[in-house]
């Protein structure tokens, strides 16, 4: 029988807090985990450094924006009854940088968050962090893709042969 997840002792869940409307949920989803449990919640925040900044350069300590990503989460857990730890991070990629802080932390699960969203000519895009944390991380890896937008949520015809004899 599969293991339930609320049957797992946890110890620390860390939420990759990407500053998009998937966040909110992401913290609803991490203090639900730990509740009734003596876990540590942790948010990170990974500010992505681009090639034309050295990776010493502290670039994500004077980012408001990113300590407003922080700062909200803190706040809506706190709304919930739970304590959020906050981590900013920078990094040239934030799914590297999740990854390290998962292991560093001793994570038992992560949490991270997939606004619903599709490129152009309609394909869903699932980005490049979410692959590369489920390919790399250590714990267990939640991710809780934001609600369909309305329009988008009639089925798609079938492709043609599909299903169907010619």
């Amino acid at each position: 029988m599969p293991e339930s997840i609320t049957a797992v002792p946890l110890k620390r869940v860390v939420l990759g807090l990407s500053g998009g409307t998937a966040d909110p949920f992401v913290v609803r989803l991490g203090c639900q985990l730990v509740r009734g449990q003596r876990a540590e919640l942790i948010g990170v925040h990974v500010v992505e450094v681009d090639w034309s900044h050295d990776l010493s350069e502290d670039i994500s300590s004077g980012n408001e924006q990113a300590a407003a990503v922080l700062d909200h989460a803190e706040a809506a857990a706190e709304d919930l009854g739970a304590r959020l730890l906050t981590s900013l991070l920078q990094a040239r990629h934030p799914g590297a940088a999740l990854v390290d802080e998962a292991v560093s932390l001793g994570a038992d699960i992560m949490v991270l968050g997939l606004p619903y969203r599709t490129r152009f000519g309609g394909d869903f895009a699932i980005g490049r962090t979410v692959p590369y944390v489920f390919q790399n991380a250590p714990c267990r890896v939640l991710v809780a893709r934001e609600q369909m937008p309305v329009e988008n949520r009639a089925l798609p015809p079938l492709p043609t042969g599909v299903g169907a004899r010619a």
